[in-house]
């Protein structure tokens, strides 16, 4: 899939991460990737891998280096609480202050994430295969596309969650520089409830949280509110925080084991 494909050296990378540049023919760009790969993984095959998703202004490396995300998830497996698994942390193409992981009229962001992050990933962790449960999560920007791609293609994910999501295309006019029109976003690709109803027989399980101080509460409210009224099952939760890492740091934790609770379904 890829014409290049460059790794990390193993005997540079620390705390199980691993770093990946790719030249993407979804991006036609070369775009880069951070993954975690836990020691109980080289023992293992089939091993489950998340998609987490960063926010606007982000990039590969922020689930690591300023949310821990491995050190959660490398606690939690070795708690026993969940089991080995490998989080594939991806750019989102570095488009603009954000992309959406949308299909931008040149680019597709959206094809990045669905189609070649796993390829990716299954070429660089031998432990990740085709019959690997595949879960896929995010913040803010990230929580949009993770929901939005979860529910459109709901055949590739045991399960899909979201922190502090924005739930719609045109709220990324809150936080991005660029004009909305420059997106060239399709209406069937604007809202994560739409997507949802069209694909209602056959989504995965969804979860997602929202801290009480943060400005986009009320759209994981609304969102929770109308998927309860379309009869589409899913758990809600809220906590203290507002829109910033140690609210992301802290409740990555509970979707983690609610992925791992769907391992094996």
């Amino acid at each position: 899939m890829f014409r290049t494909f460059e790794i990390s050296d193993p005997r540079f990378e620390s705390e199980g991460l691993r770093w990946i540049t790719v030249k993407s023919p979804a991006l036609r760009q070369r775009a880069d990737m951070t993954v975690f790969v836990p020691r109980q993984a080289a023992s293992a095959k089939d091993v489950p891998c998340v998609i987490l998703l960063h926010g606007v202004y982000g990039s590969h490396w922020a689930w690591a280096l300023k949310g821990g995300a491995h050190r959660t998830a490398r606690r939690l497996i070795e708690e026993g609480r969940i089991p080995p698994l490998v989080l594939a942390m991806p750019s989102d193409g570095l488009w603009g202050d954000g992309s959406g992981y949308l299909k931008h009229s040149t680019q597709n962001f959206e094809g990045w994430i669905i189609e070649e992050v796993p390829a990716a990933v299954r070429q660089a962790v031998p432990a990740v295969t085709e019959r690997s449960p595949w879960f896929i999560s995010g913040l803010s920007m990230g929580g949009f596309g993770a929901l939005r791609i979860g529910a459109k293609y709901p055949d590739r994910f045991r399960a899909v969650g979201g922190h502090s999501s924005m739930t719609h295309f045109e709220q990324h006019a809150q936080f991005v520089e660029e004009k909305l029109g420059s997106y060239h976003c399709p209406p069937q690709d604007q809202a994560v409830l739409e997507t949802m109803l069209r694909n209602r027989d056959r989504l995965p399980p969804f979860r997602f949280d929202c801290g009480t101080e943060d400005q986009l509460l009320p759209l994981s409210r609304e969102l929770s509110r109308q998927m309860k009224q379309a009869g589409i099952e899913h758990e809600y939760a809220e906590f203290p925080g507002a829109h910033e890492w140690p609210y992301w740091e802290a409740h990555l934790v509970e979707m983690l084991l609610f992925f791992a609770r769907h391992c094996l379904s």
